[in-house]
């Protein structure tokens, strides 16, 4: 057979299997039907853009590296939940609750409800001023939801139910409870009422509350995340400063390991005692970085903006975010993020997910 014949056919099956992986990747069904976002600034996609608040980032240089630019993403690129939203195969990102409210997009898919310095606690980050806590995304704006999707559905209770059941609930929240609370006495009382311990056991509690309020409105499958490294993030160093050669600050740090080892239990409670319900922890900020890493790495933007800890308006920013681990003082770069939604997804370590990822919750 003449050689170029045989190159010309190699090309066309090359071609018709390029075009048969797209056309099933456009058929394609996300792995859940739905996905709903409970959280702070690491979820937030834009519910604070209208708030009265210093907690808000719609303006350059975030969104950077984001097709629509400044979003309310607290970051330069994707946000945490952005990355999950694709590894669960989603062809659209979750439209915020505060898009969906303005302009009616479809809520069948799910709802983004995270806001910038929210809490488990109501009143954590009111001194930043206007915020969304996550009684309020739960007990009124999912509600909300759940109302249009029963009436879009032609009031089907039965159907709407069934349709909730398979989505997954993502909850990512708790530092705020911290550093936005907690470990400001100026603006709080809490650390004077309350041992760090007995704090913890507070906001579990509470947290626990919330979960059962979406348990009783049809969710079935929970994502948790527990906390990162909270101390490690430059203007928490720059506000406290190192503990005794470390190169964090050893009370924040203290404070999120508390709070993921009183997390784990009541995720097994959880699944013992609503047995038609799946709950898993995460905690996939684990990638393994050298604390002393991060601080040397800085930030990628000029911060001042905010509080303290944002990007100062229309700066200019690092010439390469994926150099950097944060790109403000307290939210990592684009790639950070990424990491960290791969590990949800697919980390198959008791460390970062337990009793099992996303992709796995997902599938049951």
């Amino acid at each position: 057979m003449d050689s170029n014949l045989k190159l010309s056919k190699l090309m066309a099956i090359s071609v018709l299997l390029v075009l048969l992986r797209l056309r099933s990747w456009a058929n394609a069904k996300p792995e859940v039907p739905c996905f709903f976002i409970f959280g702070d600034s690491f979820s937030d996609n834009g519910n604070n853009n209208d708030l009265k608040t210093l907690a808000k980032v719609d303006y350059p240089p975030y969104g950077n590296d984001f097709p629509l630019g400044p979003t309310g993403r607290f970051t330069n690129g994707r946000n945490l939940q952005d990355f999950i939203v694709e590894l669960l195969g989603f062809k659209n990102y979750i439209p915020s609750f505060s898009e969906v409210k303005e302009t009616g997009k479809n809520i069948l898919r799910g709802v983004n409800y995270a806001s910038g310095s929210a809490g488990i606690l109501d009143e954590t980050g009111k001194y930043n001023g206007a915020r969304i806590p996550l009684t309020q995304q739960i007990i009124q704006n999912h509600k909300i939801i759940i109302q249009d999707i029963t009436k879009g559905m032609q009031n089907d209770l039965p159907a709407a139910k069934k349709l909730l059941n398979k989505c997954i609930y993502s909850i990512q929240v708790g530092s705020n409870d911290y550093i936005n609370n907690y470990f400001i006495p100026k603006f709080y009382d809490t650390s004077r009422r309350y041992s760090l311990s007995a704090f913890t056991d507070l906001l579990i509690q509470q947290l626990s509350n919330q979960i059962k309020v979406l348990y009783d409105n049809s969710a079935r499958k929970f994502a948790v995340y527990g906390l990162p490294p909270i101390g490690c993030t430059p203007n928490a160093i720059s506000l406290y400063g190192t503990t005794n050669g470390s190169p964090c600050v050893d009370k924040l740090n203290q404070a999120a390991v508390i709070f993921n080892e009183k997390l784990t239990p009541l995720i097994y409670q959880l699944n013992n005692n609503l047995t038609h319900a799946k709950f898993t922890y995460l905690n996939p900020s684990g990638s393994p970085i050298d604390p002393a890493e991060i601080v040397k790495n800085g930030t990628c933007c000029k911060t001042g903006g905010g509080a303290g800890e944002l990007c100062i308006r229309n700066s200019k920013p690092c010439s390469n975010p994926k150099k950097h681990i944060f790109w403000d003082g307290v939210h990592l770069t684009e790639d950070q993020m990424q990491v960290m939604a791969n590990n949800a997804y697919s980390c198959s370590s008791p460390v970062c997910a337990n009793p099992f990822n996303l992709h796995k919750l997902a599938m049951l």
